[in-house]
């Protein structure tokens, strides 16, 4: 069985999501809830960090892109990932592109401190503002770049669609999108809605 390390309100959710619509037994192992477990997810990551999957064979994927890509590949009936190759192509890269600038920059607005030699609170502050605009920046371009490639609802969401409306949860993307965006903010809301996905979606961001 899959053992998922998570906690609310974090990107284990797109994990979770992904692995309810490839219909697979996994367990959620929340780390905030148990100082055993926190202390289990540092044996498998020093990085301590989450999401963190365990795979049946014992094995230790970390990563969120790695993760979803390795569920795709594995399940191919899931359709995480498209069987065209092309649009893999660009599923893949979008998947890359949600970690590397928004996730990236999103660790920064949450952890300024370890980005600075010396954790004064207005170059904290700055840190973050600046942060927080060249997120909500990378966000306009992934809209525009990639609407091509999102869930229309006449099929199941994809890896992509999945991290995307989990990642552009935090730090006011939403918010920012509503107005710069507003039909991919529409498109993030249509996924939030998603029989498979609102249950997941409810347990990380209760209302």
């Amino acid at each position: 069985m899959y053992q998922l390390y998570g906690h609310q309100n974090s990107g284990a959710a797109a994990i979770e999501a992904a692995l309810e619509l490839c219909e697979i037994p996994y367990r959620f192992i929340d780390v905030e809830s148990s100082p055993q477990d926190a202390m289990a997810l540092e044996k498998l990551n020093p990085l301590k960090q989450i999401p963190t999957l365990q795979l049946p064979d014992g094995s230790i994927l970390t990563e969120s892109a790695a993760i979803l890509i390795h569920l795709g590949l594995t399940f191919p009936d899931s359709k995480l990932l498209p069987e065209n190759a092309g649009e893999r192509d660009q599923a893949i890269r979008g998947l890359a592109f949600i970690v590397s600038n928004c996730y990236a920059a999103i660790g920064i607005i949450d952890y300024p401190e370890r980005w600075l030699a010396q954790a004064d609170e207005a170059s904290r502050h700055n840190l973050m503002d600046g942060a927080r605009k060249r997120l909500h920046w990378c966000w306009e371009v992934f809209a525009d770049q990639f609407s091509g490639e999102l869930y229309l609802g006449d099929e199941s969401p994809r890896a992509l669609d999945v991290l995307a409306a989990v990642v552009s949860r935090w730090a006011g993307s939403r918010e920012h999108l509503r107005s710069t965006r507003p039909g991919f903010f529409t498109w993030l809301e249509r996924i939030d809605r998603h029989p498979t996905l609102a249950p997941v979606f409810a347990r990380h961001w209760p209302s």
